[in-house]
């Protein structure tokens, strides 16, 4: 009857980004879940392997190319369905993602299969595992609440175009304004007066270019001046908005093609 619990890897944190309560990373090749509940909403997609579970009282699987979003305050179970056990990333949403309402129509079709939406929600991780990538992750989780809204409300595809040239421009202003201190999609949205999807499919359709990213440019652009005007990378970091060095080298290689301390002695 009892299980032998075999974990070779588990990995949880708690983010600072809206919404979300953990983020929990797993591989189990024997453990299996017994009936139990949570008071948040899991979202969770399987790497490798697979789950089957019982929820309300019918059973489900989530193949590797099947995201599964799982109500709160609905027991339910899980096990390995494949002999290698299963690798999963979960992650727990509080109301404020996703309404009360909501819970009938996922206890009905909780597992979706939906290309776009499980490369999201793996985007999503990869941005939630990163410092100072809130905006990036904010901004990801909110078109991810979107589309799960729309396939639970039965509205077809999430991938609505949303042109508003005047709300893009607000916004463009409100990050140029902020490109040190930053500012999270939620605070953005209530200044502006709109949904934070609205605001990042009017942003992405004017300027071909999601508002984390614009912001990352502006720093990077702002760094790349204090380099020059010879501080350190350390230095820079802080000053350009960055979290840390480790923030700047990553997105400032991915922009400019080398690292900040390169750039620095090659500008010298």
């Amino acid at each position: 009857m009892a299980t032998r619990q075999d974990v070779t890897e588990v990995t949880a944190w708690r983010p600072r980004v809206p919404g979300v309560t953990e983020v929990f990373h797993a591989h189990f090749t024997e453990y299996a879940y017994p009936m139990h509940v949570h008071d948040a909403w899991t979202l969770l997609i399987v790497d490798d392997g697979a789950v089957r579970y019982d929820l309300d009282r019918h059973e489900h699987g989530t193949p590797h190319d099947t995201v599964s979003l799982l109500p709160p305050h609905v027991p339910h179970n899980g096990s390995p369905a494949t002999p290698g056990g299963f690798r999963k990333r979960v992650v727990y949403l509080d109301s404020s993602r996703l309404g009360e309402e909501l819970i009938g129509p996922a206890v009905d079709r909780p597992d979706l299969r939906d290309p776009v939406l499980r490369r999201r929600v793996g985007q999503l991780h990869a941005a939630l595992a990163r410092r100072g990538d809130e905006l990036e992750a904010e901004s990801r989780l909110t078109l991810v609440g979107e589309r799960l809204r729309d396939h639970l409300r039965g509205r077809g595809d999430g991938d609505r175009a949303r042109r508003d040239p005047s709300l893009a421009r607000a916004l463009r202003e409100l990050l140029d304004a902020r490109v040190v201190d930053g500012v999270s999609l939620e605070e953005a949205a209530r200044l502006l007066r709109a949904h934070p999807a609205h605001l990042v499919r009017a942003f992405s359709g004017a300027y071909g270019i999601a508002p984390h990213q614009y912001l990352m440019s502006r720093r990077v652009g702002r760094a790349r001046r204090l380099l020059l005007d010879g501080l350190a990378p350390g230095e820079a970091a802080p000053a350009a908005g960055f979290y840390d060095q480790a923030h700047l080298t990553r997105h400032f290689k991915r922009l400019v093609g080398v690292t900040p301390g390169r750039y620095r002695l090659g500008a010298a």
